[in-house]
């Protein structure tokens, strides 16, 4: 056992100073992940988080994106351009992370920026809107290379963090409760497979809860016939389209710094949090540094911020073993990829397949981390900034066009700085 020198001092510096001295590039630590290795380490459980992780994102996310660009007067080739870019993005940004890093690393696109582009497109011309894409993605790939991210979120108490993303994720426990009433047919064989699975251990080792949720929801929709495709006909491989940025000042004023803090602090720091609570180490610069890069190659096709998302990754990590778990990501990448290529086809598939289905599943498969949120938030320390954290969080707060996730993170970090002096200097003297 290590002894401190009776002439020295316990080391006060704050966790933001420890980021500091770390590489600018975090390392992998382990030999990127090749084809033979990945073959061993896949299995049933890591493919189903993986399709689980598309049809999420292919489902209310896609619904959402085609709901802003239509509201905002984009044409059919520019949506289906959006959609091919976010997902040709989400595909390599994810391959290429988590084979070199060999973590579930799950990329994805903005959400919240995309809701906060509906009221811009309004009275914004839409090369405008892409003149702010290249600008957030330029700026959040400096920021990534300086390592400033990093030292922000570091010097953010876990605690605060989880606190938020279990306000984002409630909506998804509280859906499962929703769609069940709302189409019993569909959403309540979900929840009995996902008992029964979950109950009975023999059973779930051999069909794993959230594959059989998955199965037995695609019968319900099938037998009772609610998979309601509104025409065969249509485009069925993408055929992106770049539109030329416009940069005004206006634009940029409106839209810039929203954009960069909810790709930077709301998404990539649920993304984080997620991973960190799942046991892994995820490199914080580095996905800095890729969300910007893959920001840009989207605004060349007119497609929002690509990001690292908390309900992604919950899902890549919702089971099996931790050191396997990338090779969910692989699955998630690899499908991501197929669906940036056939995007006008499966978008129309994806969005004929009732709510209560999408809903359901997506909540049952986010429990675990919906729970892992709770726990790490209201444990042991930082449990006053956590719970202002919650509640600001949840109570919908937009001020300035900016997520109330970013606002709740702000107002709690502060409030828990003033009210857990105490919990603030021990973590500093852990460090």
């Amino acid at each position: 056992m290590s002894t401190v020198p009776p002439d020295s001092k316990l080391s006060e510096e704050p966790v933001i100073e420890a980021a500091q001295r770390q590489p600018l590039i975090e390392r992998p630590g382990v030999a990127p992940a090749g084809l033979r290795q990945l073959m061993r380490d896949i299995g049933p459980n890591y493919v189903s988080n993986g399709i689980i992780g598309l049809i999420f994102s292919s489902s209310g996310p896609i619904a959402v994106t085609l709901a802003v660009g239509m509201a905002g007067g984009l044409s059919e080739g520019q949506l289906a351009s959006w959609v091919f870019a976010i997902f040709l993005s989400a595909g390599l940004a994810t391959l290429i992370m988590s084979l070199i890093y060999r973590q579930p690393l799950g990329f994805a696109w903005s959400i919240p920026g995309t809701v906060l582009l509906g009221p811009s497109l309004q009275h914004l011309q839409f090369t405008e809107v892409v003149g702010v894409f290249f600008t957030s993605g330029l700026l959040i790939l400096a920021l990534g290379s300086t390592g400033v991210v990093r030292r922000i979120l570091s010097a953010i108490p876990m605690p605060i963090v989880m606190a938020m993303v279990a306000a984002v994720f409630l909506r998804f426990g509280t859906d499962i409760v929703s769609s069940t009433q709302s189409n019993l047919i569909v959403a309540g064989p979900m929840v009995l497979a996902f008992l029964l699975l979950s109950a009975v251990p023999t059973l779930g080792k051999y069909l794993p809860p959230v594959l059989g949720t998955l199965v037995v929801g695609i019968a319900a929709v099938a037998l009772s016939g609610q998979f309601a495709l509104q025409s065969a006909d249509g485009p069925i491989l993408a055929s992106p389209e770049f539109t030329a940025p416009a940069f005004t000042w206006g634009s940029q004023v409106e839209l810039l710094l929203p954009l960069v803090l909810t790709a930077l602090v709301v998404q990539n720091g649920q993304g984080v949090a997620v991973l960190r609570a799942a046991g892994h180490r995820p490199p914080i610069n580095s996905f800095a540094i890729a969300t910007g890069g893959f920001s840009v190659l989207n605004a060349c096709f007119g497609a929002v911020s690509a990001c690292v998302t908390g309900p992604t990754n919950s899902l890549l990590t919702s089971s099996g073993e931790k050191h396997r778990q990338y090779s969910a990501a692989v699955v998630y990448g690899s499908l991501s990829l197929v669906f940036a290529l056939f995007a006008p086809l499966l978008t129309r598939l994806m969005l004929a397949t009732p709510e209560a289905f999408v809903l359901a599943l997506g909540g049952i498969a986010m429990l675990k981390a919906l729970q892992q949120a709770f726990v790490t938030a209201f444990a042991t320390q930082f449990t006053m900034g956590a719970l202002i954290t919650f509640v600001v969080t949840i109570s919908g707060m937009n001020l300035f066009n900016i997520h109330a996730a970013f606002w709740g993170i702000l107002i709690g970090y502060f409030a828990s700085r003033l009210l857990e002096r105490n919990d603030h200097t021990a973590a500093k003297l852990q460090v």
